[in-house]
């Protein structure tokens, strides 16, 4: 009887042993599953793939642009400062700033005694010329009748020719003036030399001018319809560039157009100030947008390698460091560590980290860092 009880127990407590090491092997194997089924640390799971597009990256001509501060001017060959070709007091400035003038067209209104005086002197000499010129007349009439000797109708002769060029004289002053001698008044008209822009007004009307001697002309006018771009280049970036390269000009008034234009001039003297040379960009501007001293700055190719630019969209910048994602298929992506290069019209140059080959995220970069941080 207690051989038989004894046997009974041994065969429990095997029964319980393989009962609990059968236990034991299947929580060990469904952690293992789990293990592998769970991302890494730099894998993470898509819950919602709306909202995430990914392409492919691969090797690609990336150009090295050199930018340069610039600054509008008007061609100087275009620009007119109109200053009164005599003193005299301004009745009446008829421009302003901004105003468009066209070749011809009244600027300003004076009264100068100057003026009142040519007018004047030249009546005189008209007078005078024609005086004279009814004495040669009959001075010709007597030599034919030999009333007079010869002396007497050459005395005649020179006087009607003194008188003739002191007439001419008078009446030049008059059209330097800008005036019709026969019909000139006592009141200055300032007309405009060309068609262009009022760029600046230097006097008010009340003010007397100075003519030559006045610190400051009546206006300015300028034809922009052709602009220059200024900029400065320093001695280390000049080996690079080359007359007629094509260059691209951007404003701070449209930062979103850009403005084609080729290399005009590099300037033969190094500015012992700054350092630079002056590099020269001409753009056509035949709707008047852009405007003298306005700021920006000049974008010429400088030269191109090969590498891998992606959209700014998909760098993730934290802190001193940038990531990208990686696509690994069924909904994974891997964040990977990347190191930046030049940065170009929405797209960033990338050094290391990314391969060609290789599909990144481009658009919902955010979306997966948003869902890795929770």
């Amino acid at each position: 009887m207690k051989s038989a009880v004894l046997m009974l127990g041994i065969v429990f407590v095997i029964a319980a042993g393989g009962c609990g090491s059968s236990g034991s092997g299947s929580e060990q194997a469904n952690a293992q599953a789990g293990q592998s089924a769970a991302p890494s640390d730099n894998e993470y799971v898509a819950t919602d793939a709306k909202g995430i597009q990914t392409i492919t990256v691969n090797s690609s001509s990336v150009p090295d642009y050199l930018v340069l501060p610039a600054h509008i001017e008007a061609d100087p060959t275009r620009v007119v400062h109109v200053y009164p070709p005599t003193g005299g007091r301004i009745v009446e400035m008829k421009v302003r700033p901004s105003d468009h003038v066209e070749k011809g067209q009244l600027l300003a209104l004076l009264e100068s005694n100057d003026l009142s005086r040519a007018v004047a002197d030249y009546h005189k000499a008209k007078v005078d010329a024609e005086v004279k010129q009814q004495g040669l007349t009959r001075a010709e009439d007597l030599l034919a009748h030999h009333a007079i000797a010869q002396k007497d109708y050459q005395q005649a002769q020179g006087e009607a020719k003194i008188a003739q060029a002191e007439l001419e004289a008078t009446a030049q002053l008059i059209r330097v003036f800008g005036m019709d001698p026969d019909h000139a008044s006592t009141e200055l008209r300032v007309v405009a030399p060309r068609s262009g822009v009022v760029l600046d007004i230097g006097a008010a009307s009340g003010e007397y001018s100075k003519s030559l001697d006045a610190p400051q002309p009546l206006c300015t006018i300028a034809d922009i319809s052709t602009v220059w771009a200024l900029g400065d280049i320093y001695e280390r970036d000049f080996a690079g560039l080359k007359m007629g390269e094509e260059a691209q000009v951007t404003l701070d008034a449209y930062p979103d157009q850009r403005w084609p234009g080729r290399v005009g001039v590099l300037s033969d003297a190094v500015d012992p100030t700054t350092r630079t040379l002056h590099l020269r960009v001409v753009l056509p501007n035949p709707g008047g947008r852009i405007k003298p001293a306005m700021f920006g700055s000049i974008r010429v190719l400088r030269s191109s390698s090969q590498g891998i630019v992606v959209p700014a969209s998909a760098v993730i910048r934290e802190g001193n460091e940038a990531h990208v994602f990686i696509s690994k298929g069924n909904g994974r992506f891997e964040r990977r560590t990347i190191k930046l290069g030049r940065a170009m019209d929405g797209s960033i140059e990338i050094l290391s980290g990314v391969n060609p080959g290789d599909s990144i995220v481009s658009e919902g970069a955010l979306l997966l860092r948003a869902a890795a941080q929770s």
